[in-house]
């Protein structure tokens, strides 16, 4: 496992990450999904395990969860499980950590 910093503080990463909008970044081989709601930040996988479309194109609920835009299958992004949708794996999740001196993610 590798940790990755984005931004140099806090501000940085708000800048960076807009309230609710999903952005891609790469992080050494992997490009991944980061999306902010207040002080927590997000990470997964950028495809759906189900049919690979690209969830930056997806949107955020209000129950924490990502939701695929070719079939509305629903994601919990702190633990990746499936909680609407069949017939597809979990989502693959990332540790984050907002600290003052930007963000840590553990890929």
């Amino acid at each position: 496992m590798g940790k990755f910093r984005l931004g140099q503080s806090k501000e940085d990463v708000k800048g960076m990450l807009p309230e609710g909008n999903i952005k891609v970044t790469q992080l050494g081989a992997k490009k991944l999904c980061v999306v902010r709601l207040g002080e927590k930040v997000y990470a997964f996988e950028q495809l759906c395990p189900h049919r690979g479309a690209a969830l930056k194109d997806g949107h955020i609920n209000r129950f924490e969860e990502v939701i695929c835009p070719l079939h509305s299958y629903r994601f919990n992004m702190n633990t990746g499980q499936l909680t609407s949708g069949g017939g597809c794996g979990d989502l693959e999740v990332y540790k984050t950590n907002l600290t003052e001196e930007g963000l840590e993610i553990f890929v």
